[in-house]
């Protein structure tokens, strides 16, 4: 059923609960599509709690075979908004820290004054002036 190396590929498998949160789907959706034989599966613990893990592929395909197409369509339409929206306001507050430190440094800029910079041969104190001898 599952093609080689799918079980190992990023992305490929998704554990009951994050099948939860994408499809809208619960444990037993996904036990009856194991029943079924539809839904090839590994066991997985975590600190001592149980889950289960499923193909991707695999319970898209039956989510549209059971639930309809649009069911389907839809979860992941709703996941890829989420994490649209979840990557903004990351951006966002990215973009916020980057105007502040701007803001920041243009203000100590102004405060300096145009003269105040160092000149290039002060920036290394012990540097000599005459090139290496090679030998």
């Amino acid at each position: 059923m599952a093609d080689y190396g799918e079980w190992n590929r990023k992305g490929a498998t998704l554990s009951e609960v994050t099948a939860k949160k994408e499809y809208g789907v619960d444990r037993d959706f996904i036990v009856k599509g194991i029943r079924a034989g539809k839904l090839e599966y590994r066991e997985g613990s975590i600190w001592g709690n149980p889950y289960l893990r499923v193909l991707r592929s695999q319970l898209e395909r039956y989510i549209a075979a059971q639930l309809g197409a649009d069911r389907l369509l839809s979860g992941k339409n709703q996941t890829e908004l989420r994490k649209i929206k979840k990557e903004m306001a990351d951006l966002e507050k990215r973009l916020k820290e980057l105007q502040a430190r701007r803001t920041e440094l243009e203000k100590e800029t102004r405060d300096r004054g145009p003269h105040t910079a160092p000149h290039a041969d002060d920036a290394k104190p012990g540097a000599s002036r005459r090139p290496m001898r090679r030998g």
